[in-house]
């Protein structure tokens, strides 16, 4: 909406003898979808704006239309006429975002690399601060009603213990935002809230090996080997290797050029060297830090292997795709997924949840400090 602003495609326009303020034509948009790489075609473009439709967020400006039409038709945001209904948990959301964009853009802010029992987090503030910073700024009239704001953002999911285990309290418990509200969303994240496939299909978690080649002898596991020769699949999305493995497979637009050794298990020994339990890691002075990362899936996946359980631990890492370059290591433990604690899950379950999810995985784990 703001970008549409700045490049004066939502305006005043006249139609009919009469004037409709902060409109925009739908064919123009759908261009403008096309030329900044928001909708590879018109057709996604059409059905990304049927979506912001089906959520309230634009209309037909005399809502003569229930659906969105690429034509010379004018539409609006329900923001910029005052119609956009704001439920309470958007009206927290948004004043969540208001109070990370302050906290963020202050000097000397509250927002600090914090530790607590030996974990380090990053922009980690205490409770305590955050209600004082409240009232000095004139976000909350006292520090009671501070503390009610500070419990809707946590149970909202905007702000968590960093260990969640506490509600919001106004003392020296240490807390995070949960959500990264600068992260650069793309509308194409709306297409991809289904499911493209049930957990059944595929009890693995979504690993793509575009680079195949098996150590001589060994049938155990598919290595991933950043020198080898790449191996061009064909309309894959989110695979692993069971489903790669597999004779068929309605996922493939093409029959995959790849070679496989006769036995291909997906249950490879655990590249850990011990077993570790959830008190474990959790324990006052335990050896791990504790990490977010942000995955941007690619064409084929996110790139890396979970697999155990209670806790999970990443099995192996594609050293080309998305997950490396977000810094993920084979031997970390997931400690959540998309803002849902999973430390008490095992891997299918795990493998389900980044599945169905979207494209852009925010996963906080714990990795062993060397």
């Amino acid at each position: 909406r703001l970008r549409l602003h700045d490049g004066k495609l939502i305006k005043d326009r006249r139609y009919h003898l009469r004037t409709y303020p902060n409109c925009f034509v739908a064919k123009e948009l759908t261009d403008w979808l096309i030329d900044h790489k928001e909708a590879p075609d018109r057709q996604t473009g059409i059905r990304l704006m049927q979506k912001l439709m089906d959520h309230y967020i634009i209309h037909h400006v005399c809502d003569e239309h229930s659906d969105y039409k690429d034509a010379k038709l004018l539409y609006r945001f329900r923001k910029d006429d005052g119609t956009f209904p704001l439920s309470k948990d958007v009206k927290v959301f948004m004043r969540g975002q208001s109070l990370y964009e302050k906290l963020v853009s202050v000097e000397g802010s509250i927002l600090k690399v914090r530790e607590e029992n030996s974990v380090k987090y990053q922009r980690a503030f205490l409770g305590c601060e955050l209600v004082e910073w409240l009232v000095q700024e004139g976000e909350a009239e006292s520090r009671r009603e501070a503390v009610e704001l500070g419990r809707a953002l946590l149970e909202h999911g905007i702000i968590q213990h960093v260990s969640n285990r506490h509600h919001f309290f106004d003392s020296d418990v240490l807390y995070q935002f949960w959500i990264n509200f600068r992260r650069r969303r793309r509308l194409t994240e709306l297409l991809s809230e289904n499911p493209s496939r049930a957990l059944a299909e595929s009890p693995d978690s979504p690993f793509c090996l575009r680079k195949l080649n098996p150590d001589p002898g060994n049938t155990s596991f598919l290595s991933v080997q950043p020198n080898k020769e790449i191996k061009i699949v064909s309309a894959v999305r989110r695979s692993s290797i069971t489903s790669l493995a597999g004779n068929s497979n309605p996922y493939f637009g093409v029959t995959p050029t790849l070679v496989f050794p006769p036995v291909a298990e997906c249950n490879p020994k655990s590249v850990l060297k011990r077993p570790v339990t959830n008190e474990e890691l959790l324990s006052p002075g335990a050896p791990y830090i504790k990490k977010m990362l942000t995955i941007v899936g690619d064409a084929v996946g996110w790139g890396f292997v979970v697999r155990g359980g209670r806790p999970c631990h990443i099995q192996a890492v594609d050293p080309g795709g998305p997950a490396a370059a977000a810094g993920m290591k084979v031997c970390q433990f997931v400690l959540s997924v998309n803002g849902m604690y999973v430390l008490h899950l095992d891997y299918q379950t795990i493998s389900s949840l980044i599945m169905t999810g979207p494209r852009t995985l925010v996963m906080e784990v714990m990795e062993a400090i060397e």
